[in-house]
């Protein structure tokens, strides 16, 4: 399969009063077309640091990040806003929907902003939410969604823009046992059944359970990065 993520000697460097601190250190990895990745290790290792830089919501101190061959560090603001909005989806911890609007219209958010035409925005929308489980939900704003459905919602919006592939930093801590699994479930069928490319930071047991590749970070560094046997 195609590599789709490379960084080469990635490093993000931030001072803390009079030391620095090495939030991610000399990282060299390549993520494929398909994967199901899990980046671990304990508070302050660099899990999401490392995730923001791929998703280039953060400028690398040195290194690289190339997305499917090309060098993002070369892009400009406006730049690295546009490739975002056409080629990475984001799930975050805290579901980041807007409040006013419903989930129909958080999901097609990212299309707009896309210049897509209204009725595939619409037909677009429906089958995402209608493949998440929330068909009968889509004019329900996030206050009357549970925590399981509004990170649903967050998913069917980080699918909408169709993304090379999904960046999601701690996307079941917010939820109960049922719908952290729920949700789960969901990825996983998403990346087996239509090859959706999830790349996860995460503490949670049942995320690397389901993950195929668990890559482990300790004090910004790589110590271990391991592919399970294919099931």
């Amino acid at each position: 399969m195609s590599t789709i993520i490379e960084t080469h000697d990635l490093c993000k460097t931030f001072k803390d009063s009079a030391q620095e601190v090495h939030a991610v250190d000399h990282v060299s990895l390549s993520i494929a077309q398909g994967e199901f990745t899990a980046i671990v290790g304990p508070s302050g290792s660099g899990k999401t640091t490392l995730l923001n830089l791929i998703g280039g919501l953060e400028d690398a101190t040195s290194g690289s990040v190339l997305i499917d061959g090309q060098d993002i560090s070369r892009l400009s603001e406006k730049q690295m806003t546009e490739f975002r909005l056409h080629n990475i989806g984001f799930v975050f911890q805290a579901y980041n929907l807007i409040p006013v609007l419903t989930a129909r219209e958080n999901v097609s958010f990212v299309m707009d902003l896309q210049g897509r035409k209204k009725n595939e925005t619409d037909n677009r929308v429906a089958e995402l939410l209608n493949a998440v489980g929330l068909g009968d939900r889509m004019d329900s704003r996030p206050a009357k969604l549970s925590g399981g459905e509004q990170q649903r919602v967050a998913v069917a919006r980080a699918l909408a823009s169709k993304p090379k592939f999904i960046l999601a930093d701690e996307p079941t801590a917010n939820l109960d046992s049922r719908s952290a699994e729920n949700l789960l479930n969901m990825m996983e069928h998403l990346n087996e059944q239509e090859n959706i490319t999830f790349v996860f930071s995460t503490h949670d047991p049942r995320i690397m359970a389901k993950a195929r590749r668990i890559i482990t970070l300790e004090d910004g560094k790589v110590i271990k990065d391991e592919m399970k046997d294919e099931k």
